[in-house]
């Protein structure tokens, strides 16, 4: 009877996980990225504060999806975390298998920080400002192209929302990352693009580059004179890139509560602004149930237009 007993407890101990068990926290994109950093500057506070190991393992794949299927898999026990990025709700649209859906098969711990992108030009189009590339694309539709790293990437998406809601058109250029289209765009063989404002400030303040927008909803302190989408007067226009932490679904919520505190505590250190800066990001925390609320949001947001604009992942 004893040995029967504990046979039906061995898996309920299982899932909760021993409290000093070392935590995954899963990265789906390569090393040296934002969302890594991110990882990688969380980790040893959380790991000094929680009393057990945190380490970063790097999944990358298939737009962040193979990474993410790992931890929406993983025993909701607290040994395994996800650090992502919108794109993780963008995929749901763009691979309609996946086979999971991440704003309900994932339990949001935390926001982590908010990224800018900046709409650039190459200086050579003689584009000059926001309301100069709507006029252009208006007069000769398809005329203009725009480079991403990649179908599916924020940068991809912010550019046919702004075609979307301004009823313009534009030509897709796809790269495999950012590096090659933006030697493209200082080449001038692409005319616009969207980058992360990190990307392209060193471009921008050496006059390669013309900066037209930012993401955001005001104007960014690294670049006052630059305006933000929302001058066009479309409707919801900021694109800014958010990122955060994600625990399995099922996950206790006990846990879910004691990362958040912890988070909160750790993204307020000086030492994590400045190192977020480096990657173009200002940290930014969040309850879970606000950060459930933006996945399942912007989920719909990006699904909405993604069908609008007929984009597929290819």
């Amino acid at each position: 009877m004893l040995g029967g007993l504990a046979a039906l407890a061995a898996p309920f101990a299982r899932a909760q996980g021993s409290a000093d068990a070392p935590v995954r926290l899963i990265v789906p994109f390569t090393p040296g990225t934002g969302i890594d950093l991110i990882a990688r500057q969380i980790a040893p506070g959380l790991s000094e504060r929680l009393k057990r190991p945190f380490f970063v393992e790097n999944r990358p794949g298939a737009s962040g999806n193979i990474g993410t299927q790992e931890v929406v898999r993983a025993t909701p026990d607290g040994t395994t975390l996800l650090v992502s990025v919108n794109t993780l709700v963008m995929n749901m649209a763009l691979y309609p298998k996946l086979g999971f859906n991440p704003v309900t098969d994932l339990a949001p711990v935390s926001q982590t920080s908010w990224g800018q992108l900046l709409l650039v030009a190459y200086p050579g189009t003689k584009i000059d400002s926001l309301q100069d590339l709507i006029a252009r694309a208006k007069a000769k539709p398809g005329a203009l192209n725009y480079g991403s790293p990649g179908a599916g990437t924020p940068h991809h998406l912010a550019m046919e929302l702004l075609k979307n809601r301004a009823g313009v058109s534009l030509t897709h250029i796809s790269y495999r990352g950012t590096a090659p289209a933006v030697t493209d765009l200082l080449g001038g063989q692409i005319d616009v693009m969207f980058l992360p404002i990190h990307v392209a400030l060193q471009h921008v303040k050496a006059g390669k580059l013309k900066a037209l927008a930012i993401s955001s909803d005001k104007p960014s302190p690294l670049l006052p004179e630059v305006p933000p989408l929302s001058v066009l007067k479309l409707g919801n226009m900021n694109v800014d890139m958010w990122y955060g932490v994600l625990a399995p679904a099922g996950t206790p919520r006990p846990y879910i509560e004691r990362l958040n505190k912890e988070l909160r505590e750790i993204l307020a250190q000086p030492a994590i602004a400045k190192a977020f800066e480096t990657q173009g990001m200002t940290p930014a925390h969040s309850t879970p149930e606000a950060f459930q609320q933006m996945l399942a949001t912007d989920a719909k947001r990006w699904a909405d237009l993604i069908k609008a604009q007929g984009i597929t992942a290819e």
